[in-house]
Order: structure tokens, then C-alpha cells, then sequence
């Protein structure tokens, strides 16, 4: 099965909505704006009934190069996570 690209995304959104193209196009880049700042000012961005963004930091490890197998260090560093929602794991599984 083909996953739902862009255009397909915001046109179901359109339909669904009642709205153009161009507003949910909008909404969207708004939305995920929002994500972006909110999640980079305050660690984490909560999409309701569809899970969480998390900025998390990771400390400093020692690490083995799979290819040598000699010892490197690993440098600290902040990742973003998403965790799912438990409603929205139950609704798709």
C-alpha cells in the first residue's frame, strides 16, 4: 500500500474541512511552527490524542566502531523524540 503523500494529505484535509487548499496549507505550516518553537523554547510540544514531542539530552558514552571494534568516545548531544500517545496506539493497533 503507497503512503499518503503531501498533496494527497492536505486535498483529504481540504475535502474533510470544507476548506481551499491554500488555508490548510497554511494551517499546517502554522501548526508545525508552532511545534518547532514551542518544543525548542519549552522541551517538549503535546499534540493531543497523537503523542509528544521531547527534546531530550543525551550524555556523553564511550562507543566501539563496529568495523575495528576500537573503543571511540561518543560526544553529548540533544535529540528530538516522539512518544505516541497510549489513545493513539490503541486506535491503530
Amino acid at each position: 500500500m503507497a503512503k499518503m503523500t503531501k498533496p494527497q494529505t492536505i486535498a483529504a484535509l481540504a475535502d474533510k474541512l470544507g476548506k481551499s487548499k491554500k488555508e490548510v496549507i497554511e494551517m499546517m505550516d502554522a501548526f508545525v511552527n508552532l511545534a518547532y518553537e514551542e518544543t525548542k523554547k519549552n522541551g517538549e510540544f503535546t499534540v493531543p490524542g497523537l503523542g509528544k514531542l521531547v527534546k531530550k539530552n543525551r550524555a556523553a558514552r564511550m562507543g566501539r566502531n563496529p568495523a575495528t571494534g576500537a573503543q571511540i568516545s561518543i560526544p553529548a548531544k540533544t535529540v528530538v523524540k516522539f512518544r505516541l500517545a497510549k489513545a493513539a496506539k490503541e486506535a491503530i493497533l
